[in-house]
């Protein structure tokens, strides 16, 4: 049996993941990951990693549920290993916090995270301002500690990492006989698509070891969450913005309102700035393409798109795209029909 060759082609959360999903679940095929951008010049980098998924409009519950969950246990089964330190993924607990009664008190995702409950009215009094808030324990996984580890596994299944930039999918044809397409925004060049944009988000990190639990404004805008080495402050939702340049002024914003929630953060030492872009479209792109050139064929797997929920959804994502591969992988080892003469 032929080896199907496969190129991944996106080095952030979503290629890696998925590269490492298909050397362990597609037999005799081997897998080259080609990026032009790798850790730590990624957005997976920018990424404060907390297990908090977004709601995608137009995806099931059920689905964005389950993408959840197979993410929240391979990541929890990391935390509870010799390799968490090393993986980066590490588990806080905190509080969501709210202005007003959400119409939603529970949300869909409430049973995949640990302990949740309403908070009390005792705990509210730490945020004056808000009348309503969630308690519970979730994971974090840091983009600067986790894609190295994934790079590493990725190797240590055989795989190739290359460093190339890719303008057009059909330069992978004749060399690769599938193509996983996880370039996140450079799908708009790659796969053609008008629907994705990017969502700008600058944060701060910060030193302030004595945080030791996340605070999240139900917005999803403002938001204190302590790492290993250091504390995310947030954020920003700049739609259609390309502007990979921290603006000082949105620095003082954030941190004003980071130190409304919790004022001990004016004692924060070494701020450092990062921007990001969330590769954004109404929903998941999650599905194959056969490309067609005259006579030539080149089947596409297609992951991309998560917005800010690509930590929070990756590894359930990456079984589905992972799925596909297999499918596209039988059609190419099933025997041509013999012609009838």
């Amino acid at each position: 049996m032929d080896t199907v060759r496969i190129a991944v082609v996106g080095a952030g959360v979503m290629g890696l993941s998925t590269a490492v999903c298909i050397s362990k679940m597609v037999p005799g095929c081997s897998i080259t990951v080609i990026s032009d951008k790798f850790t730590p010049e990624t957005t997976s980098d920018v990424a404060a990693g907390m297990l908090i998924p977004p709601t995608y409009p137009d995806t099931p519950i059920q689905k964005q549920k389950q993408w959840f969950k197979e993410t929240f246990d391979h990541l929890f089964a990391i935390v509870n290993s010799a390799e968490a330190e090393d993986a980066g993924v590490i588990l806080v607990s905190g509080w969501q916090i709210f202005r007003s009664i959400p119409t939603e008190e529970v949300p869909y995702w409430a049973d995949v995270v640990l302990g949740f409950r309403k908070m009390t009215k005792d705990e509210l009094k730490k945020f004056p301002q808000h009348v309503f808030g969630h308690a519970f324990t979730t994971l974090k996984c840091e983009g600067p500690a986790y894609l190295p580890w994934l790079q590493k596994r990725v190797k240590g299944s055989g795989g190739l990492i290359l460093t190339r930039r890719i303008e057009d999918l059909w330069e992978l044809h004749p060399s690769f006989d599938i193509v996983v397409n996880c370039s996140g925004l450079g799908s708009r060049q790659l796969a053609g698509d008008a629907e994705i944009f990017p969502v700008r988000g600058q944060v701060l990190k910060v030193q302030a070891p004595w945080v030791k639990h996340f605070i999240r404004d139900s917005s999803g805008l403002t938001y204190i969450y302590p790492g290993v080495s250091n504390v995310t402050l947030g954020g920003t939702r700049q739609k259609g913005d390309w502007n990979l340049s921290p603006d000082a002024e949105i620095s003082k914003e954030i941190l004003s309102r980071c130190c409304a929630l919790e004022p001990s953060l004016r004692g924060a030492y070494d701020l450092r700035e990062k921007v990001g872009l969330r590769p954004s479209r109404p929903g998941v792109r999650l599905e194959k393409e056969l490309l067609a050139q005259g006579s030539r064929r080149l089947p596409v797997v297609h992951h991309y798109g998560h917005g800010s929920g690509g930590i929070a959804m990756h590894w359930g994502t990456a079984l589905e795209a992972t799925r596909l591969v297999n499918e596209c992988v039988q059609v190419l080892r099933a025997p041509a029909p013999k012609s009838k003469l």
